[in-house]
Order: C-alpha cells, then structure tokens, then sequence
C-alpha cells in the first residue's frame, strides 16, 4: 500500500476588498517561487472568509461615504493609500485605489470563491486573483451577483450554478459563519496564512518570513 505523497497546506483568511491581502498573495507567490521552496512538498491553499465591513448593505455604498466613515474623509485616506499603493508596486501591482466608485459587501464575492473551490484549490485561488484583479485594478463592482457570474463564466464555471449557489441564503450564511469563527480563533487582521495547521503568520510579510514559515510547519510535520 503506498503512501500519500506529502503536501503543505496553506489557510489563508482575507478579504477581496483587502490591498495587503492583494499584496499578501503576490508575497506568497514569491516566497513560492524563490529557489529554496523548491524542497517544498506539494501545496495546497484553501481560502476562508473574512469580511472586513460585514455590516455593508448588499448593494454596498459610495466608496466617497466609505472613506469618510472610514478614515474621517478623503484626505487621511489618500495619505493611507499612498503608502499602500507603494507597497503593491513594490510587489508588482498597480492598483487603481482612486478608481473605486462604491464600496461592495463582500459576502457573494466569498460564497463564489467557497463555489470555485469545489473544483480544486487552483480554481478557487484563480476566482480569489480575479476577484482582487475586479475589484483593485478593474474597478468592478464585485457586489452585484451579476458581475459576479461573469467573473465565474470568465473562470470556466458553470454560469447557472455560479448564480444559484450565490443566490441561496445558505451558502450566504455559511460565510458568515466563517468569518464569525475566524473572529472566534482571534483573527483581527488580514491576511492571515496558517501552514499545515501549526504555524501561522498575520499580515503581508516579506517572502523570505513565509517561506521561513512554511519550512518550518513542514518540519514539525515530521
């Protein structure tokens, strides 16, 4: 009888509407690709919700009364994203922050990435970089289901079971669900990257940190 081949399973909490969680993902696709992960088993990452403003109504606001919410009005925000906006070029992204008209409720955004992760990790962590490509770079508004459905037909997921799956207060619930347990744990921030279940890391580290980190919950993996 053989036995399983080894993985390293990669839990990552975030939010789609997250920059750091953008630029986390960019970091740990580094740390991936540096020449010491390749003694890494195979990896396997697996996404979970956290809704960085839950209470947003379903048809979101005007990111204009987000931001004066948020960070007192647009002034302090744009002082906040001028070093966010630093960071992602640092890890090679543009992102078009300014473009944003209407800050969306995340929860459908999550339940399509829950749906693409039934059809395998890279499926959801293809819906999870498109989803983040929409909302930062495109400036789509990833709060109507219908947007939602052509990210998922734009995947190659069945459209109709996209939209169905989106549409029961069911898998509604469950994200949040999720994000309530995610609170429950003590998750406050994202993104936060958990390893094999041993080790976790919070926030967008350098790519050295994680690959560190992920050799490390290898090892106490035995």
């Amino acid at each position: 009888m053989s036995t399983p081949a080894p993985t390293l399973t990669i839990d990552i909490v975030s939010d789609v509407v997250c920059p750091w969680c953008y630029i986390g993902k960019r970091k740990l696709e580094a740390a991936l690709a540096l020449p010491a992960a390749a003694g890494l088993p195979a990896v396997s990452v697996r996404w979970h919700p956290f809704q960085l403003n839950p209470d947003l109504p379903p048809e979101g606001v005007s990111r204009k009364q987000y931001l004066e919410e948020k960070f007192g009005g647009p002034q302090r925000a744009a002082e906040i994203y001028a070093r966010v906006r630093a960071a992602g070029r640092s890890a090679g992204l543009e992102l078009n922050i300014d473009g944003i008209e209407r800050q969306p409720n995340t929860r459908a955004a999550h339940a399509l990435i829950q749906f693409a992760q039934q059809s395998g990790s890279e499926t959801g962590s293809d819906v999870k970089e498109r989803l983040l490509k929409a909302y930062f770079v495109e400036n789509r508004f990833i709060g109507d289901i219908e947007v939602l459905v052509d990210i998922a037909r734009e995947a190659g997921l069945d459209a109709d079971a996209a939209r169905a799956h989106l549409s029961d207060p069911a898998q509604l619930q469950a994200i949040a669900q999720a994000d309530a347990q995610a609170r429950n744990m003590g998750i406050t921030g994202v993104p936060f990257f958990i390893f094999n279940q041993k080790l976790a890391v919070s926030g967008a580290q350098d790519p050295a940190t994680l690959l560190d980190a992920m050799q490390q919950a290898v090892t106490a993996a035995g």
